[in-house]
């Protein structure tokens, strides 16, 4: 079947999937403004984790997670800019009693220490082949999912590993995320016709900001704006609020800078693995642009098992739409 005849298959998948997602969006909404029960996807694990220290290739120390039976079919996260492992507690809530689940603290983040290294898009490749390595036992393969700077982690990973993809990964997820010109296409700041993108040393200068986030109404408000969408829960936004103030500055700017510049399209060839591609449609920071685009290039090599787009949801997709989420995680582990 040629590349185009696939896509038109997966972009009609895609329009029943939408159809379905919006009413089930709609439904989880609802239901949420109608209980005052707090949301159980967000709530602590109730199963207790093993702490691991793994070291990556430059001696730095990595904070990792592993959650479930240790002989279950693996299924590794790789958490966003600004965030920590505790933003994946509604994947380990949901998927630790069938599989064994590993979380990691990206460098800086969480407990894993930034360390004395420059903060480079490769380390993130670094930091998740030792995860990998440490975590996904010999004659396994994981499936692996990452969420905006985990989707960059997992895309610098196959750009310098390539010829790990085979040994250590059955599938991928890619959720709101971007392989390269990611201040050209952000939406968060609206702009006049006659300025077609933010200039780079402009966003440089706001991503790397190492400004304290003062817990107030206007930060949260601002939060939102940027991250969720406008329907998100309350709940959902001061779950990500938590996580985000917790970030360190330096963490934050450092990392921000560091990705403002960042171009790892071609490790979308080395993805030799069924790879689903996820967005929100209200997504600002990573826009439908940079989905359509990883889409297409992963269709060419006949690497894409699925482009869903969720009406309405935002860039935390993985939280905003955990349910839809979850559900395209299992269905790539039983691939």
């Amino acid at each position: 079947m040629s590349p185009s005849s696939r896509r038109i298959l997966v972009g009609t998948a895609a329009l029943a999937a939408v159809a379905g997602t919006a009413v089930a969006v709609r439904r989880r909404k609802a239901a949420a403004r109608l209980s005052a029960e707090p949301n159980p996807a967000l709530a602590d694990p109730m199963s207790h984790p093993e702490e691991l220290s793994v070291v990556s290739a430059d001696g730095h120390r990595i904070h990792v997670l592993a959650y479930g039976d240790p002989s279950a079919p693996p299924i590794v996260f790789a958490h966003g800019w600004t965030c920590s492992t505790a933003y994946w507690y509604p994947q380990i809530n949901d998927l630790a009693d069938e599989f064994r689940v590993v979380v990691y603290d990206q460098r800086g983040h969480g407990r894993s220490p930034i360390g004395p290294s420059r903060l480079d898009p490769e380390l993130l490749g670094d930091d998740l082949d030792a995860v990998l390595e440490a975590t996904v036992p010999s004659g396994s393969r994981a499936v692996v999912v990452g969420h905006s700077m985990g989707g960059m982690s997992i895309m610098s990973w196959a750009l310098k590993y390539p010829q790990r993809v085979q040994e250590k990964v059955a599938a991928v997820m890619l959720a709101s995320t971007g392989s390269d010109r990611l201040v050209a296409e952000t939406t968060v700041i609206p702009l006049p016709k006659r300025v077609p993108a933010l200039p780079v040393p402009v966003a440089r200068a706001i991503l790397g900001s190492t400004m304290p986030l003062i817990e107030t109404p206007f930060t949260r408000r601002g939060l939102q704006y940027v991250a969720l969408a406008p329907g998100s829960s309350r709940e959902e936004v001061d779950f990500c609020a938590r996580i985000v103030r917790d970030c360190a500055p330096a963490t934050r700017g450092g990392w921000g800078r560091a990705l403002s510049t960042l171009d790892v399209g071609d490790a979308l060839d080395n993805l030799t693995v069924p790879t689903t591609v996820v967005v929100g449609t209200a997504d600002r920071l990573t826009p439908q642009s940079h989905a359509v685009r990883m889409a297409d290039r992963l269709d060419a090599h006949d690497h894409l098992a699925r482009l869903i787009r969720m009406p309405g949801i935002g860039h935390m997709s993985t939280i905003e739409a955990a349910g839809e989420v979850n559900a395209e995680i299992r269905r790539l582990r039983a691939l």
